[in-house]
């Protein structure tokens, strides 16, 4: 069992930036694939971005060249660095584990779901 915990998330106004981090209990962290999601009010939760064990990241059209993911494997610990954040980046986000970047892109493919952090963009 992995557990998730998510933290960083606030009220922001469009255009500002905000770190969100999501601590995990596994031993064998740097093992997985780390991700994030979001889920809007009234809509689907859908993929933000990932990290392989490696290193390697793949990101959503919708972040791309905003969002930054990281992760460190010593503090088994991975980071969302946000920024030129719009109204429509509010959601709640949610910390994701999978096998592989593959994988993990699709809500089906998450073994382990943190329970999320909101994050508020003001126009």
């Amino acid at each position: 069992q992995v557990q998730l915990v998510e933290s960083g998330g606030g009220l922001v106004q469009a255009g500002d930036s905000l770190r969100l981090s999501c601590a995990a209990s596994a031993r064998t962290f740097s093992s997985y694939a780390m991700g994030w999601f979001r889920q809007a009010p009234g809509k689907e939760r859908e993929f933000v971005a990932a990290v392989s064990w490696r290193g390697g990241n793949v990101y959503a059209d919708s972040v791309k060249g905003r969002f930054t993911i990281s992760r460190d494997n010593a503090k088994n610990t991975v980071y969302l660095q946000m920024n030129s954040l719009k109204p429509e980046d509010t959601a709640t986000y949610y910390c994701a584990v999978g096998s592989n970047t593959v994988t993990i892109r699709i809500v089906g493919g998450v073994d382990y779901w943190g329970k999320g952090t909101l994050v508020t963009v003001s126009s």
